[in-house]
Order: structure tokens, then C-alpha cells, then sequence
């Protein structure tokens, strides 16, 4: 189930992430309003990034490659755009 509660939570970051306006060729960033269990766990997979001040993250391109599989695998019909 704690896996679930990863892969579910790097899905949100990564449907509800943003470019920044100041930096549009960086990366994803996303509000981390989620378990901090499961974003410290991310983190420490090298899929997620940020301080642990900031109030939001940044996505690794790992972390997105990984949430793209994640969304074909729990929606097969959707496409993120």
C-alpha cells in the first residue's frame, strides 16, 4: 500500500506541476500538499527535489519519466498536455 501511496503522490505532483515563468526551460514544479512520508521517499529516489523549507518541488527527470509511465499505467487514456 506505501507504494501505491508513492506512485499515487508522484502522479498528482506531476499532473498539478507548473513551469516556472522565470525559468521555462527548468523544471516541473509542484506545491507538495501531500504525506511527507511519501515526498521524503520520492526525494530520497532521486524523482523529486526541494528544500525542505521551500513549498514546493521540482520534478527530476526521472521523477517525470517515472510519472508518465505512472499515468499510462493508471490512466491508459489520458494524456497529459
Amino acid at each position: 500500500m506505501e507504494r501505491q501511496i508513492e506512485e499515487l503522490t508522484l502522479l498528482l505532483l506531476y499532473a498539478t506541476s507548473w513551469k516556472d515563468q522565470d525559468f521555462p526551460e527548468g523544471p516541473l514544479r509542484s506545491w507538495k500538499g501531500y504525506s511527507f512520508d511519501a515526498l521524503n521517499q520520492l526525494e530520497e529516489e532521486d524523482l523529486i527535489r526541494g528544500g525542505r523549507r521551500s513549498k514546493s518541488v521540482t520534478l527530476t527527470k526521472a521523477g517525470i519519466a517515472e510519472a508518465e509511465v505512472l499515468m499510462k499505467k493508471y490512466f491508459p487514456d489520458v494524456d497529459k498536455e
